[in-house]
């Protein structure tokens, strides 16, 4: 969506000589609706798994990255869909808040977060080192416990953008931790695939998407090309609305078949209704759906590395067309790396041994002695 830069009460934000070092914000304004009841807490639990810190009442802060303005358009397409008004815009500063002061505003945010895991992993090691084992500390009750507590672990260091304090602690007591009962193994996921969607009806269409790709929107514009259909072209529209064409297919748009379901991003929903059971495509299902959702349910290894190039990208591109290209040619990439590695990791077939032919009978070794 389109992200104004001057249009927050003057009270709220200032925009002085920019400065060396200064740092850009972006802020999340939104007034929510009195029904759905539970959908202030859907709201506010979202800004808290993208890390957003409160400046005023309803207005919510993140440093502007490429990331974060696509967390919050993706927040804002939520909010006016059941009913209620938000807008983005960026801020050179905030109104009684300087740089610093955000900078560490932030940084309480994750430390405080970090300390109250530090404290839980403390519990359990406590638990864990007892003579006589309470129940829920057994093998099996600690290897989920470590399980939930990566989980957490990673969903904090992707949103603590300024190195906060406590990081290292929960690090080291988590080590503890699995070396009083190391995991035999770690969970892990794969989109999962029961649809039977005929991908025919598919063929030669137009998919529109948002502008302004992000990991989700390029990764499914990826899956749609190389497994729904070939010929796929690709434009942009603000929401289902506005597409450009009466029989153009909408993605990853609020409100629409092939976008988040449950608690499923594009690329799972589509895996889903198409079929896609390929272990390449599960294990890159996993690195779309911790960057998208952040909620680091697969702890995928990749992600964060995945996560900069995408952000590269959008960073060294400037159209759109361009932008979602080079995405589809990343994935791609990214693809046949996953697929290169599963077939050197399988095991390789045993040569037969070439023994030598033995002799028809003993005459006929005699006469082969005799002749030489």
């Amino acid at each position: 969506m389109p992200t104004p830069t001057a249009a927050l009460p003057d009270s709220l934000v200032t925009t002085p000589a920019p400065h060396r070092g200064a740092h850009r914000w972006l802020l999340f304004v939104h007034q929510l609706p009195a029904s759905p009841s539970n959908l202030r807490v859907r709201t506010w639990r979202r800004l808290q798994q993208i890390g957003a810190v409160p400046a005023k009442q309803a207005v919510y802060v993140l440093p502007n990255t490429p990331a974060a303005r696509e967390d919050f358009e993706w927040l804002t397409t939520e909010v006016e869909g059941a009913g209620g008004d938000a807008s983005v815009f960026a801020a050179d500063s905030i109104d009684t808040f300087s740089d610093d002061a955000l900078v560490d505003a932030f940084r309480r945010a994750r430390q405080d977060a970090y300390g109250a895991l530090a404290q839980e992993i403390e519990r359990v090691l406590s638990r864990v080192n007892a003579r006589r084992r309470p129940r829920g500390t057994r093998a099996p009750a600690v290897h989920r416990l470590i399980d939930g507590f990566r989980t957490r672990l990673s969903a904090l260091e992707r949103i603590d953008f300024f190195g906060s304090a406590g990081r290292d602690r929960v690090v080291s007591l988590l080590a503890q931790l699995e070396d009083r009962k190391r995991p035999a193994s770690a969970s892990t996921g794969a989109a999962s695939a029961t649809g039977s969607t005929d991908v025919t009806s598919y063929s030669g269409r137009v998919w529109v998407t948002r502008p302004r790709p992000g990991v989700d929107r390029m990764g499914s514009a990826w899956l749609i090309r190389r497994f729904v259909d070939a010929d796929a072209r690709f434009d942009f529209a603000a929401d289902r609305e506005s597409l450009p064409e009466p029989d153009a297919i909408p993605f990853d748009m609020f409100g629409v078949e092939f976008s988040h379901q449950g608690g499923h991003c594009t690329f799972e929903t589509l895996c889903t209704v198409f079929a896609i059971t390929d272990p390449a495509v599960a294990r890159i299902a996993q690195i779309v759906h911790d960057l998208d959702l952040k909620d680091g349910r697969f702890g995928a290894s990749d992600a964060t590395t995945i996560g900069a190039l995408i952000e590269g990208l959008q960073l060294a591109t400037v159209d759109d067309d361009t932008l979602l290209e080079r995405g589809i040619t990343l994935f791609e990439s990214l693809f046949r790396a996953f697929e290169q590695s599963a077939r050197a990791a399988r095991p390789r077939p045993v040569a037969k041994s070439s023994a030598p032919a033995r002799p028809a009978n003993r005459a006929q070794t005699s006469r082969t002695r005799r002749s030489r």
